[in-house]
């Protein structure tokens, strides 16, 4: 048994329990089953600031401590239940298959490029590729890797896509920001398409 559970069997029954205002927080997060801003957990618990990341800090700390089967991940501002890192192994057996074999190139691709550009429309994907990506959109709505995020606030309204969870638990990410780095290159190739796209609304 290794140290870090060990001490969390020892601490079992005599650690702290959380406190009310984190129990709140962390039902919501579980109810609302998609990430949630530090703005819209204010709202819905009328907590201020400083109550509010006090009670993000208390989960985070909790779920550690006693080695849950979730981690509390923040992405982009927002926060969401993910689960443990050093379970994805076992359970990518049951619930996850491999991304490559699933998806055409042409996919990933497009997948790519939602994740690095996010939040993103399906124009702006279809300049930095250079062809319509209508059905791949659509595929990967149906696979649950990008889901609609928004409306951009241009004539039209055309919808904005971002990844999923789905995604971050396949690609084994903790959050939007532990993807790798992109090069200058592809930075500037997306910077730049998607510059144009906003030259041209």
């Amino acid at each position: 048994m290794d140290k870090k559970r060990q001490t969390g069997n020892d601490l079992l029954g005599q650690g702290p329990l959380l406190s009310t205002e984190a129990r709140l927080v962390e039902i919501i997060l579980f109810l609302e089953n998609e990430p949630v801003s530090l703005e819209k957990l204010m709202k819905m618990t009328s907590f201020s600031e400083e109550t509010a990341k006090a009670a993000l800090a208390q989960i985070k700390e909790h779920y550690a401590l006693f080695l849950h089967g979730l981690d509390l991940v923040e992405s982009q501002g927002s926060y969401h239940f993910l689960p443990s890192s050093d379970l994805h192994d076992k359970l990518r057996s049951c619930y996850g298959k491999r991304v490559d074999r699933r998806l055409s190139r042409a996919a990933l691709e497009t997948l790519s490029i939602v994740a690095y550009s996010q939040p993103i429309t399906r124009r702006e994907i279809d300049n930095i590729r250079g062809v319509a990506s209508d059905t791949i959109i659509r595929l990967l709505r149906e696979r649950e890797y990008i889901k609609v995020v928004g409306r951009k606030d241009v004539p039209g309204h055309p919808c904005l896509y971002g990844t999923s969870r789905k995604f971050l638990f396949e690609f084994n990410l903790s959050s939007i920001s532990a993807l790798p780095k992109l090069s200058d290159i592809d930075r500037l190739r997306f910077e730049t398409e998607t510059t144009q796209e906003i030259e041209t609304e």
